[in-house]
């Protein structure tokens, strides 16, 4: 089977990629008009066959609202192969056109360690999910053929690029639809064919002239569409919903904090009229009112679950963070310091040797010096990590197009009607009277979700209280000038300012937070603030005995803030239909604990996903750690 040329031959490159596998799957016509398109690329290499597709989307007036790339990749990604190229051949408009586009790619390509990741590019409507393995069965390293049994994809067209062998063809067979259409840079060899026809292809013969275009086509090629004769079984892992919606229409979603934000943020991009209920006067008056908080991947010896779901939230709220909110006032990707009291580094073995080292290494001498710790204290220094104020993440994510808000609205249950087929779920107050109604039902709303679920979910109150002040010059240089985490964390340096305003100079700096299993009660009391105060301190002496004495007169006089989060049993979020058979329109994302900030924005797009169908933003297994079903 031949495959893409090299990028040395640009003519020849671009013209496969157009011809033999945009033009070659019916693109762009077949996608017109479309709510989405799902694509799958068997070789990503230098992301060519993703820039052309991308580049075609862009031009269509009639493209899809939303794409879905889908890549497997055997090892390394080379995206500043083509930048390369076009320096070289300044003359090719086309060449550098998509230059453009492969930069903004580029920038986003790190930190891809095996596993599936997801890159979002123009506003979130163009999703490239790179799923990155070997070629052989490498321990550690999951070949391509075992990641493309392990996900639940449905795609719409295939670029069949390399020498796969008849085994993988079937894997990818099982990602197919009924029509959906592949292309393959490929001679009409006997082995190929008969492998595509006993998976369930349908191979046509190539004309000299592709039907959608007037140029002549030299490229051996071959083309097929997923036609079996045989009822395509569905994997038994599949983790969409039993009745997938047909079309966006109305949706409603209870609690406006960051989970509800993002959970309508990631529906109305998707044509959904969203309104958010919150029995607050203003969004993110619960939890995510937290004045500053941190973003960072949790490290484990053995990448654990929290690890990976850590480190595809980070990347999600990157992208967000970066297109939404201004730097400097509303988030800093400053890199965050971990001191690990406990002497280990905790990261897995062979850590240094490869992509990982874009999120976590060694912290080096000159940042222990800054965090006022001795050279030779245990801690990572997290690159991909920062701080964030959730308030304004919030305001900007209900800020987009299709999303309402409604506040001074207490939800105190939730009541289903049938009409004419079809299921309503209205939101009623504490006289039952209907203060909203829609087919769709999220419950965003942290603890609340437990009575709101009819005492469905099995959530636990999870209080936490901080201690802040505003810093005078005396502490400016004393305070570390990143965050610091660990036992507790540091946050210093922030902007202190309200919602509205300017940066008037003032900087401020935050301490904590306590985890005080159920309880709920807010305001904490008087000498439960205290309690707090002294607890934040304690951490902070373990934390950062040098820094501790330096802020002990401004801890005796800080300020409290304190909230609810909610946690399930095994700690972690709980997404997806909450009875997708007995209550159906009924879905959940909650249970953040103290990781909303790195995980609301995941759970929202894997809600969305679920949903639609569609390519899920992470790794099958994770997914399922998370599905509301697992209770």
């Amino acid at each position: 089977m031949r495959t893409t040329p090299p990028l040395d031959a640009p003519d020849s490159a671009l013209a496969q990629a157009r011809e033999v596998f945009l033009l070659g799957c019916g693109l762009p016509e077949d996608w017109a008009g479309q709510p989405q398109w799902r694509i799958l690329d068997t070789r990503f290499g230098s992301g060519l066959h993703f820039l052309m597709t991308w580049a075609a989307w862009r031009a269509d007036p009639q493209r899809p609202t939303l794409l879905h790339f889908v890549a497997l990749q055997t090892g390394p990604i080379a995206t500043d192969a083509l930048l390369r190229v076009a320096q070289h051949h300044p003359e090719q408009t086309e060449l550098t056109e998509l230059a453009e586009l492969a930069q903004l790619l580029h920038a986003q390509c790190w930190g891809l360690l095996p596993g599936l990741h997801r890159i979002a590019l123009d506003d979130g409507r163009v999703l490239l999910t790179l799923c990155m393995g070997d070629a052989e069965t490498v321990p550690t390293v999951p070949s391509i053929h075992t990641l493309l049994r392990a996900q639940n994809w449905t795609v719409d067209s295939v670029y069949l690029d390399g020498p796969y062998p008849e085994l993988t063809l079937k894997a990818i067979a099982r990602c197919c639809r009924r029509g959906t259409r592949l292309a393959a840079a490929a001679v009409l060899d006997r082995p190929v064919h008969d492998a595509l026809t006993q998976s369930g292809f349908t191979v046509a013969p190539v004309p000299d002239v592709l039907d959608v275009s007037d140029v002549p086509s030299t490229r051996p090629h071959l083309q097929a569409t997923f036609a079996p004769r045989w009822q395509p079984r569905q994997s038994s892992a599949t983790l969409q919903a039993a009745a997938l919606v047909t079309a966006a229409s109305d949706c409603l979603v209870i609690g406006g904090g960051l989970a509800g934000a993002a959970v309508a943020a990631s529906l109305a991009r998707r044509g959904w009229r969203v309104q958010v209920l919150d029995r607050a006067p203003a969004p993110a008056a619960g939890a995510s009112g937290l004045p500053a908080g941190l973003f960072c991947p949790h490290i484990s010896p053995d990448d654990s679950v929290i690890s990976r779901l850590s480190r595809s939230g980070i990347r999600v709220l990157l992208a967000q963070a970066q297109n939404l909110l201004q730097a400097g006032r509303d988030w800093q990707p400053s890199g965050v310091l971990e001191h690990r009291l406990e002497g280990r580094l905790g990261l897995t073995p062979h850590w240094h040797d490869g992509p990982g080292v874009d999120w976590s290494r060694l912290a080096a001498a000159d940042q222990l010096l800054a965090a006022h710790l001795p050279p030779d204290a245990t801690a990572c220094w997290h690159q991909r990590a920062g701080w964030i104020r959730p308030a304004r993440l919030v305001a900007a994510l209900l800020a987009q197009p299709g999303i309402a808000w409604q506040g001074n609205t207490p939800v105190a249950r939730l009541h289903c009607t049938e009409a004419a087929g079809h299921t309503q779920w209205q939101a009623l107050d504490a006289h039952a009277q209907v203060l909203a109604q829609a087919p769709l039902v999220v419950i965003a709303a942290g603890f609340d979700s437990r009575a709101l679920s009819g005492e469905r979910l099995p959530l636990q109150a999870l209080r936490g209280q901080i201690s802040w002040g505003v810093q005078d010059a005396a502490l400016d240089a004393a305070l570390p000038p990143f965050p610091v985490n660990g036992e507790g964390n540091l946050v210093a340096h922030i902007p202190f300012n309200s919602l509205d305003s300017v940066d008037d100079g003032r900087r401020a700096w935050y301490l904590g937070s306590t985890f005080e299993r159920d309880l709920h009660t807010l305001p904490p009391s008087t000498a439960q603030q205290l309690q707090a105060h002294a607890d934040n301190g304690q951490r902070l002496r373990g934390l950062l005995p040098a820094v501790a004495p330096a802020l002990a007169p401004a801890l005796a006089v800080a300020q409290n803030w304190a909230a609810v989060r909610c946690t399930a049993p095994d700690r972690l979020p709980l997404v997806g239909p909450l009875d997708s058979a007995a209550l159906p329109g009924l879905w959940v994302s909650t249970a953040m604990g103290a990781r909303g900030l790195t995980l609301s924005l995941l759970c929202a797009e894997l809600l969305a996903a679920r949903l639609h169908g569609e390519p899920l933003p992470l790794d099958a297994k994770l997914a399922q750690a998370l599905a509301v079903e697992r209770c």
